[in-house]
């Protein structure tokens, strides 16, 4: 695990680094693991997304040299040492009042960063606990992403294309105040409680089944990443899942896999337009004939 005040430093220093390709070498011989994402994008240029980041110097070189306008991907969790606050800005959602209400409660203190993202957002950066166990999540309605084991983010001086023209990761503050570890459960239930269910097992099993199906999703490689959160988001529909925990369930994997968000929606509103109002059957397991079910499900919305 690198060590907070390295972290802090590292990252400050490459946000003043003009060069994408000279920032990712500077994460690189500093001990953070790296990997390219498209130019203007945040989709993974390699073959596994973030499970290729790696500190090599020479794969980290002609991967730039190859692509010296691709954006720096860096996993998050026990792999780079840090999980991070991803507040988004996204129609009518505002996560930072969210992560004001959090801030009150005294939820997300002791922060190492906080770097400003293209949309309006912002990333707050946190040590990760040593050994790991901060699984990444989502909380859709609070505008809340939490990037941690099995996630990456987009880092500076990185530029991404949007709607809005184009826009960077900027480094906005660095703290000075003691940094420590953050309690993402805690900020999870706060942001996104969820009652305990009337009949224990069946929301047990629910639970599980959606945390099997987002591990699947994020595994996926280019080419099937689509299909299979589509396949996967109709198991949950067919489960009588609400979309919205779909959505939280399912989103940050395919995000991970280098779906966009607006991919991932339009996917999961289709998953749900076309197994519509049918009866509740078992959800099934991701590695049982996925690709029969998705060709059907596929003729399905054809028909």
């Amino acid at each position: 695990m690198i060590a907070p005040d390295v972290l802090t430093g590292v990252w400050a220093r490459a946000a003043d680094t003009s060069s994408l390709s000279g920032a990712a070498r500077e994460f690189a011989d500093t001990g953070v693991p790296v990997f390219p994402c498209v130019p203007g994008g945040k989709r993974p240029l390699t073959g596994h997304g973030f499970h290729d980041a790696t500190t090599d110097p020479g794969q980290v070189a002609a991967w730039w040299r190859q692509h010296p306008q691709a954006n720096i991907g860096v996993p998050t969790g026990v792999a780079s040492g840090v999980v991070v606050v991803d507040v988004d800005v996204h129609g009518p959602i505002d996560g930072f009042t969210a992560f004001s209400r959090a801030q009150e409660a005294g939820l997300v203190d002791g922060w190492q960063l906080l770097v400003s993202t293209p949309t309006g957002g912002m990333h707050a950066y946190y040590p990760a606990t040593p050994g790991g166990g901060q699984r990444s999540w989502q909380a859709a309605r609070a505008g809340i992403d939490f990037r941690g084991d099995g996630g990456y983010i987009i880092v500076p001086p990185s530029v991404v294309a949007g709607a809005q023209g184009r826009g960077s990761y900027r480094l906005q503050r660095v703290s000075t105040d003691r940094v420590k570890p953050l309690d993402d459960r805690r900020l999870r239930d706060f942001l996104d409680p969820r009652p305990t269910p009337a009949t224990p097992p069946t929301g047990h099993v629910r639970e599980v089944n959606a945390e099997r199906l987002a591990a699947w999703v994020a595994g996926r490689a280019e080419g099937e990443r689509n299909r299979s959160l589509f396949w996967a988001a109709c198991r949950l529909a067919e489960n009588n899942t609400p979309p919205a925990d779909t959505y939280a369930a399912l989103a940050p994997a395919a995000e991970h896999a280098g779906l966009t968000a607006r991919e991932v929606s339009a996917t999961i509103r289709s998953a749900y337009r076309t197994t519509g109002p049918a009866p509740r059957t078992p959800a099934g397991s991701p590695s049982e004939e996925p690709r029969r079910s998705m060709q059907q499900a596929s003729g399905r919305l054809l028909s």
